[in-house]
């Protein structure tokens, strides 16, 4: 899951880490309220999505304009800049090119900034461990730093017995230049960050830019949190902060029937039980020629109701031109999917072709039901068999339109 920045820093805040003063506001009226509450001469306006590059993307309607966070010096250019970010659609490298609408802004006091820096926290799956990054490279994106000068990138590997020790942290402190009072500030700093990663179970936090004031604060100035959705029980404060309208409508009622489902850009839906036989199943589909247009995961305990819910998030798509169905029967029977399969066809009317593979537990009468059903259900052998059938299917009816 993911959270907004001005979420994320609320977050950070209740660690003891350093944000510079802000405020979330949802109408042109509120940022001008919330901008006269933090004082000036400077405020920063930023657009709040769930999409990295807000400052150099630009929002559709006025292409050739700002970007979505800028430096404004009168409460009146705080309420104007608001009014052209809220109910407008911002377009960054990483929104996609629809973008995503600006529903809400966060009005921030203006920092004296002498350097930019990057830190990062993630789990390292090389190492299975906790990593913490960081580069003088503040304000990049860290996958072009990586690719260009990968010696700028410092890495601390924690380990799990002990934690993040402070002499970890000087070591980073020392590695990105810092001096003085800077680095008992930025190991502060970055012990505060190590406790809230581990305590919120988060899965990723990102601070870019990590910025030195010229008072030699150490100050969050940006802030990305990712988190795992299996421990979000435990969190229950952090479950609400997410925001279902920044995520698509489909994996947002995926996720309520409990399918991982994630919508992707081809044409063949896919509906697997497992992971890893989802991602081969959508690597077959490319070696045949086609291209998946969903990761769809039903589990090993799915029922009726939710294979049927599955396969109507599948054709909610309107891309999808095709259905390939791979069921590896084990905890999850084949008779199961095969009626989940029939009672979704008939009741959306199915009209793209439709291969299923069956294998497993109760794969006779799976396949029974399916032979039974009167729909135009074409069975495969093994996996192979099943790609090539869709790849075909779908070609033969895009060919005949």
């Amino acid at each position: 899951m993911n959270i907004h920045e001005y979420q994320a820093k609320e977050l950070l805040r209740r660690y003891g880490v350093k944000v510079p003063r802000g405020k979330v506001a949802y109408t042109p009226k509120e940022a001008v309220e919330v901008a006269k509450e933090l004082g000036g001469p400077v405020w920063v306006v930023k657009s709040q999505i769930h999409a990295g590059g807000r400052g150099a993307g630009r929002f559709k309607d006025n292409p050739q304009g700002k970007g979505g966070v800028r430096v404004v010096k009168s409460v009146e250019d705080v309420e104007k800049n608001a009014g052209e970010m809220i109910g407008h659609v911002l377009v960054t490298k990483q929104s996609g090119a629809a973008g995503k609408t600006v529903k809400r802004i966060y009005i921030e006091e203006g920092c004296d900034i002498a350097r930019e820096l990057y830190l990062g926290l993630l789990l390292d799956r090389t190492t299975s461990r906790i990593t913490m990054m960081a580069s003088t490279e503040g304000g990049m994106e860290i996958e072009e730093v990586a690719h260009k000068t990968p010696e700028k990138i410092l890495k601390v590997a924690i380990d799990p017995v002990t934690g993040m020790l402070p002499f970890h942290a000087r070591r980073l402190a020392f590695g990105l230049g810092l001096e003085g009072k800077q680095v008992s500030a930025a190991v502060q700093f970055m012990l505060a960050m190590y406790k809230a990663y581990t305590e919120l179970d988060a899965s990723i936090v990102e601070i870019n830019p990590l910025v030195v004031t010229k008072a030699g604060e150490v100050m969050a100035l940006d802030a990305k949190f990712n988190f795992d959705d299996n421990a979000l029980f435990r969190h229950k404060d952090v479950a609400e902060m997410r925001d279902t309208d920044e995520e698509d409508p489909a994996e947002v009622e995926a996720s309520r029937h409990e399918l991982n489902y994630i919508k992707l850009d081809g044409s063949i839906g896919c509906m697997v039980n497992g992971a890893g036989l989802a991602m081969s199943t959508m690597d077959i589909i490319k070696l045949y020629g086609g291209s998946p247009a969903n990761f769809l995961d039903v589990g090993g305990g799915a029922t009726k109701e939710r294979v049927t819910t599955a396969f109507k998030i599948i054709l909610s798509d309107a891309n999808v031109k095709g259905i390939l169905v791979n069921i590896f029967g084990g905890i999850m029977r084949c008779d199961i999917i095969a009626e989940g399969v029939v009672a979704a066809a008939r009741e959306v009317k199915l009209s793209v072709p439709l291969v299923v593979r069956l294998e497993g537990t109760n794969v006779d009468l799976g396949k029974k039901i399916l032979a039974d059903s009167g729909l135009p259900i074409v069975s495969a052998s093994d996996l192979a068999d099943a790609a090539e059938k869709v790849v075909k299917a779908v070609k033969a009816a895009k060919g005949k339109r």
